[in-house]
């Protein structure tokens, strides 16, 4: 910081005394003043940025040569800094140390080249997906459906809009159509009396034909099963998208050549590396299911309250007690809010107990529970508040009581962002902001219309993240997830992992890990050093070639060369990037083409020479008229390599990757490199005429 401040009054004390260095030398000292502010605040790169820039203003004001070609010096010289700050750790690694990086630098820069899983290895992860949830969604998919069928056919409704709660409740006098709890895929019709048997005929059932076997049991009595085709078209979907899933989620988090295939209702998930806080957190999003879905409370039913009077205490959880909250329940006549009085059950953690643990132990004696029909119990975190300090701690979890029907689901969100909370009392909390569809919006403004303050449940994964008021018809589209009222670093981590993974998509079905192993390379260390070898050895020829066929031109053009190697390792390192055979056979293949683009500027100057052109004119001219056969070239080098990074997967596209950072790089290096060495070249011969390109 002291160094910053220093040169920031050392320009403006000599801008002061030299008027026509003031141009260059006091916005030099702005940004040296906030090099020193950054480095204050501890703003790593932001210090890095504008401390290159003063030096640049700097160098601007230098009277030798023209400014432009200052510019261009400066420029190159910053960039070459920047590229080695980000190589750095990763060079210091991979030399286990011969190459020190200090340690206040390691610390800033995060992103490190590492080896993949062909030169070093690393883990392999293997998935479970529940194929019998994907099936069982299906089922209950078919289940709303028919109860809106049978709503028409009993009570005249009409449109494609859900049955209301009345409809519903007036359905369920004439027939019982129930899930089977035991079999995952199979529906029960029950015409209790007065129902008319002959609406259940062939038209009926052939609406649920294609995917549904349709099975009389008595006269009052259907069963409708998914057939055995539609059950193996779910399962294959199921394992699909969940691959297409993870993998989408992991390339989210960074380039990291993960390879992700199936085996039969197995996903395998393969990364490299050897740093398990990476491989913590690639768990940890891999794993989260990121279901979302919106439900209506039922604040009304006495469920809890009737429990809690005739449970038996030895039946329950140990720590179990039923609690009491005053909640609103809807508007009467007059626009009044009505309030209820609602019961619910709370289990706080016992000592030593996970919070999962916790939840699964709640989830158990909920099952033994005879819940109401078009009913199910939610859990929600429970927290107790110090007074005090007004702090938040979870204690363990709630039950909330929901309607079974989904109102809104996660594939009616077109995007998810995390947002600082802005609410009173948030204090600095997060939450993530969703952009529902426009069929999902105008849903959401329906049902928030319709059911003006009651509670709408959020729930993600199974769990109940929030169940705020609605206060009035909300339109737009516009929703939010709560991320809690714990540690608001702790929210902001949660509200990006829940960003990333609502946007990449919700896995179709839960999975679960079956195994886990570390793994060797998947090359053998001769076929490594070989590759290695032949592209290095490729390397060393076209820079020999240069040298040999165009002399000093070939030495300007062979430093571009590296140049552009350079820039490519540390534009990869700063992507975290993955190392693997087939990319540095991209690294070679690039070192080719970008001497390509300096045969093309060589051969020109040679022509324009040939032509009786001074050397300064010869260049200028040269590289003029390469330029647009140079974009060209490497324009449509660059469209393959767009359409392999879009298409390929694992080491094809990281080979895309490397390839398009190779022509960008190229083209900087060719047309820009190059030229300041040339330039530099001419301007050292002064009134000499002789100019040999070889």
């Amino acid at each position: 910081m002291g160094a910053f401040a220093a040169l920031a009054v050392l320009f403006g004390v000599i801008g002061l005394a030299q008027r026509g260095t003031r141009s260059k030398l006091w916005p030099g000292a702005l940004a040296a003043a906030g090099a020193a502010l950054a480095a204050r605040g501890d703003s790593f790169w932001t210090m890095i940025l504008l401390g290159l820039l003063s030096l640049w203003c700097a160098w601007l004001a230098v009277p030798w040569g023209d400014i432009s070609w200052r510019a261009r010096f400066g420029f190159v010289k910053a960039v070459a800094v920047i590229a080695a700050l980000s190589l750095w750790p990763s060079v210091s690694n991979m030399t286990s140390g011969k190459l020190p990086c200090p340690e206040w630098v390691q610390e800033r820069v995060g992103a490190r080249l590492v080896a993949g899983l062909d030169l070093r290895g690393g883990m392999r992860l293997v998935y479970t997906v529940d194929v019998a949830e994907a099936v069982k969604d299906k089922r209950d998919a078919y289940y709303e459906s028919m109860r809106r069928e049978l709503t028409k056919l009993y009570l005249n409704h009409e449109g494609d809009e859900a049955p209301t709660e009345e409809e519903l409740a007036k359905l369920r006098e004439i027939v019982d159509l129930k899930k089977s709890r035991s079999q995952s895929n199979l529906l029960r019709l029950t015409l209790l009396p007065g129902a008319d048997p002959g609406k259940i005929d062939a038209r009926f059932r052939d609406l649920f034909k294609p995917d549904l076997e349709a099975k009389k049991v008595s006269d009052t009595v259907f069963e409708f099963s998914l057939r055995q085709a539609a059950e193996s078209a779910i399962r294959e979907r199921a394992v699909a998208q969940a691959k297409d899933i993870i993998l989408r989620r992991v390339d989210s988090m960074g380039l990291r050549e993960a390879a992700v295939s199936t085996r039969d209702e197995d996903i395998i998930v393969e990364v490299p590396g050897e740093d398990e806080g990476s491989f913590n957190q690639i768990r940890e999003i891999i794993s989260k299911t990121a279901r979302l879905e919106f439900k209506l409370v039922d604040d009304e039913s006495p469920f809890f309250a009737e429990l809690s009077r005739s449970a038996a205490p030895d039946s329950l959880p140990e720590g179990l007690s039923f609690e009491q909250q005053q909640v609103n329940i809807g508007l009467d006549a007059d626009g009044d809010i009505l309030t209820t009085a609602v019961t619910y059950a709370v289990l706080p953690g016992l000592k030593d107990e996970m919070s999962s643990e916790t939840l699964e132990r709640f989830r158990a004696w909920v099952a033994t529970l005879d819940i109401p029909q078009d009913r199910e119990v939610g859990f929600m975190r429970d927290y107790s508040v110090d007074p005090a300090t007004g702090q938040s701690t979870e204690i363990g979890f709630r039950t909330i009581l929901l309607k079974s029907r989904t109102e809104i689901t996660g594939d009616m969100v077109r995007d998810a962002a995390a947002r600082p909370d802005q609410g009173q009392g948030s204090f600095g909390g997060w939450n993530v902001s969703l952009t529902f569809t426009d069929q999902g919006g105008k849903i959401f403004e329906r049902i928030t219309g319709a059911n003006i303050q009651r509670r709408f449940a959020i729930i993600l994964d199974g769990r109940v993240e929030s169940a705020p008021n609605i206060l009035d018809r909300i339109a737009g589209g516009q929703a939010s997830i709560s991320m809690g009222a714990g540690d608001p670093q702790a929210q902001l981590r949660d509200a990006r992992k829940l960003e990333l993974v609502l946007r990449s998509g919700a896995l179709p079905a839960p999975i679960s890990p079956s195994n886990e192993q570390l793994i060797g390379p998947s090359l053998g260390q001769e076929s490594i050093r070989l590759g290695v070898e032949g592209a290095a050895a490729g390397g060393l020829v076209v820079l020999a070639f240069m040298i040999l066929y165009y002399r000093r031109a070939g030495l300007i053009a062979d430093i571009a060369v590296l140049m552009n190697l350079f820039l490519q390792m540390a534009i990869l390192a700063s992507f975290g990037a993955s190392m693997t055979l087939p990319g540095i056979a991209g690294l070679a293949l690039t070192l080719g083409m970008s001497v390509d683009a300096n045969v093309l500027i060589n051969e020109r100057i040679r022509e324009e020479l040939r032509d009786g052109k001074s050397p300064r004119a010869a260049v200028e001219l040269g590289y003029s008229k390469a330029l647009s056969a140079i974009i060209d070239g490497q324009l449509t080098t660059l469209i393959s390599g767009i359409v392999l990074a879009q298409y390929g997967t694992g080491p094809i596209k990281g080979f895309a990757i490397t390839l398009m950072v190779g022509v960008i790089c190229s083209i900087f290096t060719g047309v820009v490199v190059s030229r300041v060495l040339f330039d530099l070249w001419v301007r050292s011969m002064g009134k000499k005429s002789s100019f040999s390109l070889g």
